[in-house]
Parts: structure tokens; C-alpha cells; sequence
């Protein structure tokens, strides 16, 4: 009986069997998500430095945390100095959110556009 718990809620599983074989398809599915290498667009607002090379290809499966570490990297800013990363010119996200989570949410012409300034500019 316990078995039948398992899968029963499941509508589509009709054993146990290929319940198993339908998580393992969905996990190979996500798992080849989180493969795929989203294009970023980097463009400078007001008086921050212009990257020398404006797209950059960034896996879905990394958080925004790492788009603001890279852009302090690539500009040679430390920690002290101020740097603000916003979605097209709308919204600054949060550092947990998932690079691939806002590329299906606000892409343009298959790119996320980040913008990024010295000086809060945008909400």
C-alpha cells in the first residue's frame, strides 16, 4: 500500500516503475537547462567605464551575484566602490536571483540587457 502513495497523486503514473522513468527524464531536462549559456549585453549608464567587449555568455544556472562580481572584476572596482546592475533600465535584481529565471522574464532580441552605473539610476 505504501507504494501505491508514492505514485498515486501522480495522474499520469501508472506504477511505480514509470514514475521513476519520468523523474529521471524531468531531471535530465532541468539538468540540461542549467547548461545553457545565456548572452548578456553589458551597456554603461551616466559616467561608469564602457566594458571593451559588451557580450558576454553566462550559464542559466548562476546567480546574479556572479554578473555584479564579473563586471567589478572586468572594471577593476574593489568592494568600497560603488556599482549598481539593473535590468533594462528598469530594476535592480536581487543577487539571488537566477540568470536564467531573468532571461525568461525580461529578455530582448535573445539577450538579458544589463546595465550597470556608479550612481543608483533606476528602481
Amino acid at each position: 500500500m505504501a507504494e501505491s502513495v508514492e505514485y498515486s497523486s501522480l495522474s499520469w503514473a501508472t506504477s511505480p516503475s514509470e514514475a521513476k522513468t519520468e523523474a529521471l527524464k524531468a531531471l535530465q531536462m532541468s539538468k540540461t537547462e542549467d547548461d545553457e549559456k545565456i548572452i548578456i549585453l553589458f551597456k554603461a549608464v551616466g559616467n561608469a567605464p564602457i566594458l571593451r567587449q559588451s557580450l558576454r555568455k553566462i550559464p542559466s544556472s548562476k546567480k546574479f551575484q556572479v554578473v555584479i562580481q564579473f563586471l567589478c572584476k572586468e572594471l577593476g572596482y574593489s568592494n568600497s566602490e560603488p556599482l549598481h546592475a539593473f535590468i533594462n533600465m528598469a530594476f535592480s535584481p536581487s543577487p539571488d536571483d537566477t540568470v536564467g529565471n531573468l532571461y525568461k522574464s525580461f529578455r530582448t532580441e535573445n539577450h538579458l540587457i544589463v546595465n550597470y552605473s556608479t550612481k543608483v539610476a533606476w528602481g
